[in-house]
């Protein structure tokens, strides 16, 4: 899972100026709240090294409840004028840290902290907050937990549950009732803790408890029916907003490298000398970075041209058709055209065209606005007018372009009628072959290997409730941005290239897989896959059905009735009531109900069984089948899936808008989801997917000879472990015998100890070590690669594919034992699954070629792990099973054969 870390820097901010003491630099300037947030921020990055992050501020003014209660956090005395100056230079230091830093106008640090939290558990991400406010712990759930750098405190649903006596779901219920002084938010006179817990213990709600004030006796009973009409109000502010429109979506939230040069600047005025020496004598980890920096292998190579990181600009607007000829007489006699587009949506199958930017020549770059509205806006050359005249040189092959993720720009054009054509370069695909480890939007790329601070989004659209549409841009504005859009591809590619070329294994890659790939991922997108919504429809009612028979279930098991979501409820009559066994705490001693627990429960007792059972369906009712009909193109009757080609680092693709390679298919409801996907009438579905590729993979690399003989011969290859491990004839291995080797096999691969394959098949560990130690006797070959390969990517610091393709183990030398086992497990396996990405890759390549070469019309419509899926003319099934097959099988050449097996059906769950 990815992880997004969040802090919430405002609260850190006023709790490290008063902890710590009156840091000062020789100026008599304050330092400490500085280096109060900047050490804290070190830490949790070391900690948690997450995929995303962000630091959140308070914006300055008044937010929403201000409007709602003007005494909103009134009693507050003004910031002390020594916190005041120690802001700017703390943002300054945390932007060259290479930290996002946001601050969001009109609302808190909490709402933006809560909206991006919602939209990464949307996506299966996990989230940390860093915070000292208890006010967040109402986001805690599965997947998203607080930690306080201050106390070294943890809090996820049992911590919260510890720590305040209720669960996060009633956190706000409570903080309404016991009030928030910090805030000046007033709750029930005379209720404390206690009260609220009891109250909330016993009604469930605030809601509930309304409804029963009448109950409660005594001064306290007569203070809460004073206070019902305020409680709906203290509940509106003290409630977090998580649907802040933010300009940015926590995907963006990614580190860049920090700015040494900026942070030693900052360092040497705060007089922070620790951290200076670091700087300026970096340790081991800093060193590893810099001797893997594209940058550091081009320094004094003659192959890179002078002038790349000279800033002199000369963007021009064309405004009139004299201009545009002149820019297009340019574009036809260049050896190579940087391009880019600005547009009016993010959906790349619905955004419109507003204006394209041209660059042939480093610093000299053109805008050529078409639709841009505002009161007073010049008037601009006609776009349908405009695209015909280009559209000769856009369609091109033999004019030749090159841009940043030039897939987007591709379906723009498409929506306009126009092919883009003649695409030999791309800046996203060059940094994800070089660095796949990093991020590549084109900021950070101009940052990381130009030194150049490029013009943000934000700085010419707005943000948050400000934000306004590219078209509403004023045109210069609009085009110094766009200008440079188009200029930074071209510096970056002389930049990046060379280094590419200079490497055999990195320039297939990029040459012969990632270039072409954008192509056939285009036209996969392009094609989009039918959908049954009404099927889907029938499936919702019938699994809303089945949930509520699994909660009367669980409510007979219980004894009574309870909330199936609330992990309190769960926790009290699994182990209080019933008393069935603790299999594992939490970190704060309470039992845990959480998905392995509840397994583990499953064999023995039929209440976790049920309970498992609900949440399986009602999150594939919530996430799929309720979800999929509503992504559905309204123009296209099809789903359009995103397949993003430089995000995972073994190489993998990633769908996304939807992620269908995340459906499920080990329930019989998961698989019935791909009978929605279908075929139109004449046509069929064809799926074709790679058996045991990663096992295949393994004998190649491992060379170890037992298992080539098995898979050249053609063996079932767990029956024939199963053979060897307990010495057995192949012909007398029993089906349990075959299920043990066959954990076995993909255990091993991805570096499975003797504990989880214990706990993976039933057993004792010592009968696990038995099974490993047999495995690595019959194929020593695999033992040799393990070792072998934890070596190589301890010396390196990657490990590659079989293809050549790096892959990045940041970290692989780290002082904790914990992450270092985690790498070393990972450089086991990523070499199998990169080499499986690149075969897939090629596979798709390949099919895509010979279907446009026999101009056949049946056409790739998915691709889902090591499986593609077409979409197949009834008449050309014969030309198609005989050949696809054929193809895929031949990719590549392996010491062991590759074997594709194939299913064909009128829909998708029939093909597989």
């Amino acid at each position: 899972m990815k992880t997004l870390l969040l802090v919430d820097g405002s609260s850190y901010l006023y709790r490290a100026f008063h902890a710590l003491p009156d840091l000062r630099n020789r100026l008599n300037e304050p330092t400490g709240a500085i280096y109060g947030v900047l050490n804290m921020l070190r830490r949790l990055h070391k900690e948690y090294r997450p995929d995303y992050s962000a630091c959140v501020f308070d914006a300055k003014g008044k937010t929403f409840r201000d409007d709602i209660y003007p005494q909103y956090k009134a009693h507050r005395p003004p910031m002390p004028e020594d916190l005041v100056c120690q802001i700017g230079p703390l943002y300054a230091c945390i932007r060259a840290m290479g930290w996002p830093l946001l601050i969001e106008e009109g609302v808190e640090a909490d709402d933006v902290i809560g909206t991006l939290v919602e939209r990464a558990i949307a996506r299966q991400a996990q989230c940390v907050i860093a915070t000292g406010d208890k006010d967040i712990a109402q986001l805690v759930r599965p997947g998203i937990w607080l930690v306080n750098t201050m106390n070294n405190e943890s809090l996820d649903e049992s911590g919260i549950l510890q720590k305040f006596g209720v669960t996060p779901a009633q956190i706000i219920d409570f903080l309404a009732l016991v009030g928030d002084s910090v805030d000046n938010i007033p709750g029930v006179e005379k209720v404390g803790p206690k009260t609220a817990v009891k109250w909330l213990d016993q009604y469930g709600t605030l809601d509930d408890l309304i409804a029963h004030a009448d109950e409660i006796k005594g001064v306290v009973g007569e203070n809460l029916r004073k206070a019902l009409d305020w409680l709906k109000v203290s509940r509106k502010l003290l409630t977090i907003k998580c649907d802040v429109p933010l300009a940015m979506d926590w995907q963006d939230l990614v580190a860049v490298p920090p700015d040494t040069a900026r942070l030693t600047e900052l360092y040497e005025h705060l007089e922070f000398r620790s951290w200076l020496r670091e700087l300026k004598q970096p340790g081991p980890e800093k060193n590893e970075k810099a001797e893997s920096s594209v940058m550091a292998a081009i320094v004094d190579d003659p192959s890179v041209p002078e002038g790349e990181n000279d800033d002199g600009r000369d963007y021009q607007i064309i405004l009139t058709d004299a201009q545009l000829g002149d820019w297009l007489a340019q574009c036809e006699s260049a050896e190579l055209v940087s391009i880019d587009t600005e547009t009016t949506s993010l959906n790349p199958m619905e955004a419109k065209l507003v204006g394209l930017s041209f660059c042939m020549e480093l610093g000299q770059a053109a805008y050529i606005p078409l639709a841009h509205h505002y009161p007073g806006v010049p008037s601009q050359l006609n776009r349908e007018q405009v695209l015909q005249r280009l559209k000769p040189w856009l369609e091109s092959d033999e004019k030749l372009k090159i841009g940043q993720n030039l897939k987007y720009d591709r379906h723009v054009f498409a929506n306009h009628g126009v092919m883009l054509n003649g695409i030999v370069h791309d800046t996203l695909l060059q940094s994800y072959v070089l660095e796949s480890h990093l991020s590549h939007d084109l900021d950070s790329l101009a940052s990381r290997h130009l030194g150049i601070q490029t013009i943000s989004y934000d700085e010419v659209t707005g943000k948050g409730a400000k934000r306004i549409g590219f078209e509403q841009v004023e045109i210069h504005r609009a085009g110094i941005y766009a200008a440079e859009d188009a200029d930074i591809p071209l510096r970056l590619h002389r930049v990046l290239y060379p280094v590419i070329s200079q490497d055999a294994h990195l320039e297939y890659i990029y040459q012969q897989i990632e270039i072409p790939l954008l192509e056939v991922l285009f036209r996969i997108e392009r094609n989009g896959v039918l959908l049954d919504t009404d099927l889907l429809r029938v499936q919702s009612g019938e699994l809303t059905q089945q949930l509520v028979a699994l909660e009367q279930q669980a409510h007979s098991l219980a004894g009574h009735a309870f909330n199936l979501n609330s992990t309190k409820q769960i926790q009290e009559i699994l182990f209080g009531q019933h008393k069935l066994p603790v299999i594992k705490k939490t970190p704060k001693g309470v039992p845990s109900t959480d998905e392995e627990v509840l397994q583990r429960l499953a064999s023995d007792y039929p209440l976790p069984k049920v309970l498992l059972d609900y949440r399986g369906l009602a999150k594939l009712k919530s996430t799929y089948i309720d979800k999929l009909p509503q992504m559905v193109n309204k123009q296209t009757g099809r789903v359009h899936t995103h397949y993003a080609q430089a995000v995972a680092v073994t190489g993998r693709l990633a769908s996304n808008d939807p992620n269908l390679q995340n459906i499920p298919v080990r329930t019989p409801e998961g698989r019935r989801i791909r009978e929605a996907f279908i075929a139109p009438d004449g046509w069929l579905i064809m799926s074709a997917d790679y058996s045991q590729i990663e096992l295949r993979i393994m004998a190649h690399i491992s060379g170890d000879a037992g298992l080539i003989h098995a898979f050249s011969e053609g063996q079932d290859i767990h029956r024939a472990t199963a053979a060897e491990v307990f010495g057995v004839p192949v012909e007398q291995v029993n089906p349990e015998q075959r299920r043990y080797a066959k954990v076995i096999n993909f255990g091993l691969i991805y570096g499975m100890s003797e504990f989880g394959l214990a706990t993976q098949l039933g057993i004792e560990r010592t009968a696990a070590r038995t099974f490993i130690d047999r495995y690595f006797a019959r194929y020593p070959g695999v033992a040799d690669y393990m070792q072998r390969t934890r070596e190589l990517a301890k010396q390196h610091g990657y490990v590659e594919t079989v293809l050549g393709r790096r892959l990045q183990l940041s970290d692989i030398r780290s002082n904790q034992r914990n992450r270092q086992m985690g790498a070393e497990r990972a450089a086991i396996n990523a070499p199998m699954q990169g080499t499986a990405a690149d075969i897939i890759k090629l596979a798709m390549i390949s099919v895509h070629r010979w279907l446009a070469e026999a101009q056949l019309q049946s056409k790739l419509i998915m691709q889902v792990h090591d499986e593609l899926v077409l979409e197949v003319l009834v008449d050309e099934l014969p030309v198609i099973k005989e050949n696809l097959p054929r193809l895929m099988e031949n990719v590549l050449k392996l010491d062991v054969p590759l074997k594709v097996q194939t299913g064909i059906g009128k829909n998708w769950d029939q093909a597989h």
